[in-house]
């Protein structure tokens, strides 16, 4: 067998194994921070958590099914952005709130500019 089919298997099973396993997750961090919000602990780690794991769904799911690498291009825009605001919610970035617009805007882009290439370069 050649080595293409044999990850093209793996990657075929790590995606059943995430469509498994992601909801199952998924229900018991949304019952853990149940409980928890009943006894007044807020913990948002478990909301990030939730977003890594459909992340991490959707960029398997992308290549156990072949799509185009500028069909990543959006999923790494969601990543790049959630990233960002997570280090701007407990870190801080540093930039008033017109300069924060624009980096924003030239991620946003600089990812259209990625994707557009390549669109158009298959």
């Amino acid at each position: 067998m050649p080595v293409e089919a044999n990850l093209n298997k793996l990657m075929y099973r790590i995606e059943l194994y995430l469509i498994k396993v992601i909801p199952i997750i998924a229900s018991g961090i949304y019952l853990l921070n149940t409980i928890l919000s009943y006894f007044y602990i807020d913990l948002p780690v478990l909301s990030y958590i939730i977003m890594f794991l459909f992340i991490a769904f959707l960029f398997t799911s992308s290549y156990a099914f072949r799509f185009c690498a500028w069909h990543r291009v959006s999923i790494w825009y969601i990543t790049v952005n959630l990233i960002l605001n997570i280090i701007d919610f407990y870190v801080g970035i540093a930039l008033s709130d017109r300069d924060l617009f624009t980096l924003y805007m030239a991620i946003t882009g600089l990812f259209i500019f990625v994707l557009l290439y390549l669109r158009f370069k298959e």
